[in-house]
């Protein structure tokens, strides 16, 4: 399942860069859960072609991950966001005005790390 997911991530940022053709099947696959048969048969290529096809996209889009690290930023800014999200609703049910002023330090160190990544 975790493979499914980080292809999907993949495809969504680097998608793009793919050819058409690989594109096109790539998404039938990953996206779409379509099998390679059945993706064979509607391209006119063999079932060992469409996987060789995916391992090849996977890797072109492993390579780009590994150059521009999109996703792991993603994914990092997510975890960061949720902090805050975190640290917010503590902050709605607290009377204490020293763990006010640490929530909300740490609210803006997340906050400025946030911004520093981008």
């Amino acid at each position: 399942m975790e493979k499914i997911v980080r292809q999907n991530l993949l495809f969504d940022f680097y998608g793009e860069l793919l050819t058409k053709h690989q594109k096109d099947i790539y998404e039938e696959i990953i996206i779409n859960d379509f099998s390679y048969s059945e993706v064979a048969k509607l391209e006119g290529i063999s079932r060992q072609g469409v996987y060789d096809l995916i391992k090849r996209c996977d890797k072109i889009l492993e390579e780009y991950e590994e150059k521009l690290q999109l996703v792991e930023k993603f994914q990092n800014t997510k975890k960061m966001v949720a902090q805050i999200n975190h640290l917010a609703g503590e902050l709605k049910v607290s009377n204490d005005n020293k763990l006010l002023i640490d929530k909300i330090d740490e609210i803006e160190r997340i906050s400025n790390a946030i911004c520093e990544e981008y």
